[in-house]
């Protein structure tokens, strides 16, 4: 079996992941990314050339891999490697074509992620930081009361349409990763700001948030791209928000996807239901907030720690 052909089970594992998993146009980059890198390093010809030994050796290479400026790589990072790696041995095996069985391949133990986040007088500082009337300001206001009242992704708040969210009812369904549909919940706050937006709003554009210096007349005949809002575009607000109400903190949207976790933990709700909301398809994603939000734990050291205060 020459390059050629591994190269072919590769993009036959890609088109699988296209039609058969649904996968986004990026996890699909990103996997073709990950193999073709393993595949340059280790010159095999044939899937059964696939060794324990070789995975263990492309770790070292990824461990131990500068690039000129003396950057390595990030834990996080070369663990997606090896997920891209055991998901194309999986491929193999339901192809009854003979390779290292996945399962073979263990994830290094990695650390804790760590989550930022808004107290709620952050958050309430940030949002007043766009307070005045100018569709310019309730544009901003409205994108921030958003992506705090719903925990949406930035990605899925720029695409984000006027005709897909019901302020009446004060709910809406969104396409998450993957495909999957959810419902989010919209807070009375956000209602109000959302209406006052949209009233200003004079031109057809179907997008939801807008390129106000670039207002498009004839939005029918303009391509979105040229009108609806990037997520760089938002991330760029959310950071001068964030300056200008004298937070300190790294402010990001998904920040403020974190604070909506985390302010429903600490207010009660189960983490079955904040899954739901934020979308995540595994229960353990969502728990990366449970370490921060523990209150049982924070009673505890409350009652008993004082204990020997003043003796």
């Amino acid at each position: 079996m020459s390059i050629k052909e591994i190269n072919k089970l590769k993009n036959e594992y890609l088109e699988y992941l296209e039609i058969e998993k649904n996968r986004s146009q990026l996890t699909i980059r990103n996997y073709d990314h990950y193999l073709s890198r393993f595949f340059d390093w280790s010159q095999i010809s044939k899937p059964e050339s696939i060794t324990s030994d070789l995975v263990r050796k492309f770790r070292l290479y990824l461990n131990r891999y500068s690039n000129e400026k003396g950057e390595t790589l990030k834990k996080s990072t070369q663990d997606y490697y090896i997920i891209a790696i055991r998901g194309f041995l999986s491929y193999l095996a339901k192809q009854d074509i003979h390779s290292l069985s996945s399962e073979k391949i263990e994830l290094g133990k990695s650390q804790d992620r760590e989550v930022e986040f808004l107290e709620l007088d952050e958050v309430t500082r940030l949002i007043s930081t766009a307070k005045g009337d100018s569709i310019s300001d309730l544009r901003d206001k409205a994108i921030l009361e958003l992506l705090f009242s719903t925990g949406l992704r930035v990605s899925e708040l720029c695409n984000l349409n006027c005709e897909n969210i019901n302020l009446k009812s004060g709910e809406f369904s969104i396409r998450g990763k993957g495909g999957k549909i959810r419902i989010v919940f919209i807070s009375d706050s956000a209602k109000d700001t959302l209406l006052k937006y949209l009233k200003e709003r004079k031109d057809l554009d179907p997008a939801l948030f807008v390129n106000l210096k670039n207002p498009s007349k004839n939005s029918e005949m303009k391509n979105k791209s040229q009108t609806r809002l990037t997520p760089r575009s938002i991330q760029r607000i959310v950071k001068s928000c964030a300056l200008k109400a004298g937070i300190v903190k790294k402010v990001t949207p998904h920040t403020l996807r974190h604070s909506f976790a985390t302010d429903l933990l600490m207010n009660g709700a189960d983490i079955r239901s904040v899954q739901s909301m934020l979308g995540h398809s595994s229960i353990t994603t969502t728990q990366i907030y449970t370490h921060i939000t523990n209150k049982h734990l924070k009673d505890i050291h409350k009652k008993f720690h004082s204990k020997g205060q003043g003796a």
